[in-house]
């Protein structure tokens, strides 16, 4: 595929427009121009994303808002941190002067609602709605039409397809998506960007479409771990800053890395095993402690646990729309919509028992083997040729079952398809894992 893929780290971008260095004007100019060259066979944007004449007009306003960089002398307001930033968000997002599809047939009034908390955050921090990204239908499996940027008969995984290769294809520099199952980091890896999911619940949900409301996560997509934890201090509730900023030592303190092994590793691909064996020989090689550990020996039963808690509450979720327009849901979102509602309480119950039991398995698990995160594959594999299949998420299952943040790191190709390792730390240490995210970042990128 010779599709140009260049684009910027979100951090240096965010940095130059606060201090005039570049203008969001002819910024938002250039990210239209990228959107009408390369976005023809990926399709990423919804509608194209939102008009050149519209984006700039929202610049414009914005710039007399904040007409002084930062830095002047000038009494005026200083620029936000996300100041002129455009910025692709997940069509189950629901956001002013946009209709909301969730990539699905249903009217877009049926699914309207207020603002989402994530957006107006965003919004407050300066950044610039560049538009709507594409997502399967309500976040679930069925696909929407989104290309993987490397490879067009290659999946560029699901749920939040659009925005992930809206990233990995240059066409901005931060992108929402959510994750119920494994809808951040595996479409993260297949198009080799970096994919962050919170602890449960540090994003706010509102005004997001459900598909599990005990297991979606807000997530975000960026070229760069920096820009990652750049868009994590606007968006997540009660952020504490990252830590090392103003300490060196702490900056430069290694994380022990416990990688599991057992079941769980077993439902990777050759290919994939092969590659995340190549990021811990990376790792080790740069001086990182890996300690085996046995983990999850009843993977099974976690799959299935988590699985029947997202068909029990998508039941709930989606009970007055699908009893209204039963013949406009895809065959896949429908079957998990009758699955749910026939089963027990006891199993929507079980369920949201078993994410907290989990939660605190893998801290004692943690404790007693003396490792600070985890580290595992991203996906099962690279990419899967084909685009009516979005991917295994199975790799991505426990850590959201648990509601562990988790970051996606790109770990170089297979086959000149992006793989990634993803690592997970315990619940609400969102800010140490992004502070050691960056070193880590660095050594995988070119492992496999």
């Amino acid at each position: 595929m010779t599709t140009d893929r260049s684009g910027e780290g979100l951090a240096a971008l965010a940095s130059d427009l606060r201090t005039g260095e570049r203008g969001p004007m002819r910024y938002i100019g250039t990210v239209r121009d990228r959107i009408d060259a390369r976005d023809g066979d990926i399709r990423a944007w919804v509608d194209d994303g939102k008009s050149r004449a519209w984006l700039t007009a929202e610049a414009d306003a914005l710039t007399e808002r904040y007409p002084e960089p930062t830095g002047s002398s000038s009494d005026e307001p200083t620029r936000p941190p996300l100041f002129g930033v455009p910025v692709g968000v997940k069509d189950i997002f629901h956001i002013d002067g946009l209709p909301t599809r969730a990539g699905s047939s249903l009217p877009a009034d049926a699914l309207a609602g207020p603002e989402a908390t994530a957006v107006r955050r965003l919004r407050a921090a300066g950044a610039l709605v560049a538009g709507k990204t594409h997502t399967t239908e309500f976040a679930y499996f069925a696909p929407g039409p989104t290309r993987n940027p490397h490879d067009l008969d290659h999946t560029p995984g699901g749920s939040s397809s659009g925005s992930a290769a809206a990233v990995a294809n240059g066409t901005t520099p931060l992108a929402l998506g959510t994750q119920t199952v494994g809808s951040v980091i595996r479409p993260a890896a297949f198009c080799g960007v970096v994919g962050f999911k919170p602890s449960y619940g540090r994003i706010p949900t509102d005004g997001v479409i459900p598909l599990s409301a005990s297991v979606d996560h807000v997530g975000t997509f960026t070229r760069d771990v920096d820009g990652t934890a750049l868009a994590a201090s606007v968006l997540i509730d009660d952020w504490a800053g990252v830590p090392g900023a103003a300490d060196d030592d702490a900056a430069d303190t290694r994380p022990t890395l416990g990688v599991p092994v057992g079941p769980y590793r077993d439902q990777a691909t050759e290919a994939g095993e092969r590659a995340f064996r190549a990021a811990l020989d990376s790792l080790e090689r740069a001086g990182y402690d890996l300690v085996c550990v046995e983990a999850f020996p009843d993977i099974d039963e976690v799959n299935e646990r988590h699985n029947d808690l997202v068909a029990s509450e998508a039941a709930l979720a989606h009970g007055e729309w699908y009893d209204a327009y039963p013949d406009r849901y895809a065959d896949a979102t429908a079957e998990l919509i009758e699955e749910g509602r026939a089963s027990p309480v006891s199993t929507l119950v079980r369920g949201r028992r078993g994410r907290s039991a989990l939660r605190e398995s893998l801290a004692a698990i943690a404790t007693q083997a003396g490792i600070d995160a985890w580290v595992a594959p991203a996906a099962p594999g690279p990419a899967p040729a084909g685009t009516d299949d979005t991917g295994d998420p199975v790799m991505n299952l426990p850590w959201t079952h648990a509601g562990l943040p988790t970051v996606g790191l790109p770990a170089g190709t297979v086959d000149d398809l992006p793989v990634g390792v993803q690592v997970a730390t315990g619940f609400g240490h969102d800010e140490r894992l992004l502070a050691w995210a960056s070193a880590l970042a660095d050594v995988v990128a070119d492992a496999a």
